[in-house]
């Protein structure tokens, strides 16, 4: 059920470009807290608590944008909030340090680092900003915290409360999906509202699941293509919280209620909640990338995607990526990078979700430094 008095209480986040972007879905959480999950109801209430801090600290992703970032050698760092709602509290692990006792911090280091590599070898990105950024996570955050979030300048990571949701750092996928939403920031810088806050949420989820599938050396063929599966908790084995093969399928029960995201333009949702959908229609797109990826491969839609992300705009709508993603798929044809025929396999991916592709010709063509060097 996406309607409802309380379902639009994550809509006092910003919605502009600087808001913070959650792995858990607003609609999820208000259900849970309505089936008496305990622990929701506490999830909800910390980011409330936490909201005004975090807006107060982090500078509008705008602001952001007009300076040179802070530059590194792409460093990690993983601190322990030790269960309170502070950042940057306890440095427990830096770039080549030892293994700790803490599967948390463990798993945290080397899921950024799969990423980051990911990004450096397979799309030429230095890290978050291209400029080698270092990455910085926050482990342990908060009580039986069931989320986990990017803020514009950092990744932090739950512990879940072991029935519901287990900790976020023991998954790949939540962590290469929030830093994702870093590489939009520092690309296209989505606003987080409406269709633009909805390809916000699938491009993070295109690259957590692209990085997984690479790890664990997968294909579209034989991926599972869910998102959040591996934190689902004792009581929710087997759900998911998305799942980009068959939108609307991840999960349908009585605590989390029924998946509502669409898989087809005819049926995209149109109302306030969830920042007019960021999370529910981002399902849309994700189909689009599934039948692609299918047809191509997962990495080859992957290098388009990503390439057509460079040319996006903050307000850019579903038209407009389609758009650039097949004006990103001739000009990688015209490079050697993606073999003929792609164009069309593309436009027939989103045909199929009710997005057929528009003339191009008044598109402005991706400008050749932005193309990905090998």
């Amino acid at each position: 059920m996406i309607g409802g008095k309380n379902m639009g209480y994550c809509t006092n986040i910003r919605t502009e470009r600087g808001c913070f972007c959650t792995f858990v879905p607003p609609y999820i959480l208000e259900n849970l807290a309505k089936a008496g999950v305990e622990d929701a109801t506490m999830t909800i209430h910390q980011d409330m608590l936490s909201r005004k801090e975090r807006e107060s600290e982090i500078p509008s992703i705008g602001i952001l944008m007009g300076v040179t970032p802070a530059t590194g050698r792409s460093s990690r760092h993983v601190y322990d909030s030790g269960n309170g709602m502070d950042y940057q509290v306890k440095l427990v692990m830096s770039e080549g340090g030892p293994v700790v006792a803490d599967d948390a911090v463990n798993n945290a280091y080397d899921y950024i680092g799969n990423f980051r590599d990911y990004f450096k070898t397979e799309l030429g990105r230095d890290s978050i900003d291209n400029k080698g950024m270092d990455i910085i996570c926050n482990v342990h955050f908060g009580v039986k915290y069931n989320n986990a979030f990017f803020n514009g300048k950092e990744i932090t990571l739950g512990d879940g409360d072991d029935v519901i949701f287990s900790s976020f750092a023991k998954s790949l996928e939540v962590i290469a999906h929030e830093l994702g939403h870093g590489i939009v920031q520092w690309t296209a810088d989505f606003e987080y509202r409406n269709q633009s806050g909805a390809l916000n949420e699938h491009f993070a989820d295109v690259f957590g699941s692209v990085v997984t599938q690479h790890i664990e050396k997968s294909t579209a063929e034989d991926a599972d293509w869910l998102i959040g599966d591996e934190i689902m908790g004792p009581k929710l084995y087997g759900e998911a919280l998305r799942c980009m093969a068959s939108p609307g399928t991840a999960f349908d029960n009585d605590l989390m209620g029924k998946d509502p995201q669409p898989d087809h333009m005819r049926d995209y949702y149109k109302g306030p909640n969830d920042n007019g959908g960021v999370h529910i229609n981002s399902g849309i797109m994700n189909r689009a990338f599934y039948l692609a990826s299918k047809e191509l491969g997962t990495n080859n839609a992957a290098l388009i995607w990503y390439t057509a992300l460079q040319n996006l705009w903050p307000t850019a709508s579903f038209n407009d990526a389609v758009a650039q993603i097949v004006r990103a798929t001739q000009l990688l044809i015209k490079r050697g990078r993606i073999k003929s025929g792609a164009t069309q396999k593309v436009r027939a991916a989103f045909k199929e979700v009710g997005l057929p592709a528009r003339d191009e010709s008044g598109i402005p063509g991706i400008p050749t430094a932005q193309l990905i060097q090998f």
